[in-house]
């Protein structure tokens, strides 16, 4: 008898296993499928600010945090972001092999380490993962981005993007941005302005849009160039459409 319930329950132990599976399949699937519709009200990463700012007691942190949508966005700003963290954005489907394979080349000289991270991969991270570095969270950030790259049009991770990078510590997204370093809506951004906000994404807590250092108005005259060599907000016309905006010049 006591043989007969042990085989019970590892047979239903072995069903949960491979339930376990389908499972979290399914509920990425419709958690990326649903978020193609609904607009996110926060993000992982917005989370993981939260409760670092309660675990270190501090008292003046406010997120700040203003979604808008693609038609409420500056036509110079999707471009600016793409010329600084992507420029192969519209080809790639998720991961763009050349970039990885000269990140690896660079990395092996010894010379400073340089990602690859596509701003597909940047969304899945931000959106629903934390950071950090281990073997878990890639491989998370792999599987969520194949998701939103197979479920969402182009225009929807772009927009998706632009509403929820951290523009500075607790700044997310480009109108709370714009609101706050340029006293103006996201639509009003110049072509100046917005490669000034992509310039302080690689560590928008060191670097600030207000008060940029050399290096943010080095790497914003880098953006500004690599823009106009892209051929400007057109470059993004056949993937995503232009934004309207007030900032076109």
């Amino acid at each position: 008898m006591k043989g007969g319930r042990r085989r019970g329950g590892l047979a239903r132990l072995r069903r949960l296993l491979w339930q376990l599976p389908l499972l979290f399949v399914a509920t990425t699937v419709l958690q990326v499928l649903a978020l193609r519709f609904v607009d996110p009200p926060v993000s992982g990463m917005m989370l993981e600010r939260r409760w670092e700012a309660w675990r270190g007691d501090e008292a003046g942190f406010r997120l700040d945090y203003r979604w808008v949508g693609w038609e409420r966005l500056s036509p110079q700003l999707p471009i600016a972001l793409v010329a600084a963290e992507d420029q192969r954005f519209p080809e790639h489907r998720g991961f763009d092999l050349e970039a990885i394979e000269r990140a690896i080349e660079h990395n092996a000289q010894g010379r400073r380490v340089r990602g690859a991270s596509t701003i597909s991969q940047q969304v899945a991270k931000n959106l629903f993962l934390w950071s950090g570095r281990s073997w878990l969270r890639k491989g998370l950030e792999a599987w969520y981005t194949g998701l939103v790259e197979l479920l969402w049009p182009k225009r929807r991770i772009l927009e998706v993007y632009a509403n929820v990078a951290e523009f500075g510590d607790g700044v997310y997204g480009a109108e709370a941005a714009a609101r706050r370093f340029f006293e103006k809506p996201a639509a009003a951004l110049t072509a100046s302005e917005s490669a000034r906000l992509a310039a302080v994404l690689p560590s928008p807590r060191r670097y600030r849009a207000d008060a940029p250092g050399p290096y943010v108005l080095r790497r914003q005259r880098w953006i500004e160039a690599q823009a106009r060599n892209l051929g400007g907000p057109d470059y993004l016309a056949p993937c995503c459409g232009v934004p309207g905006g007030a900032g076109s010049r």
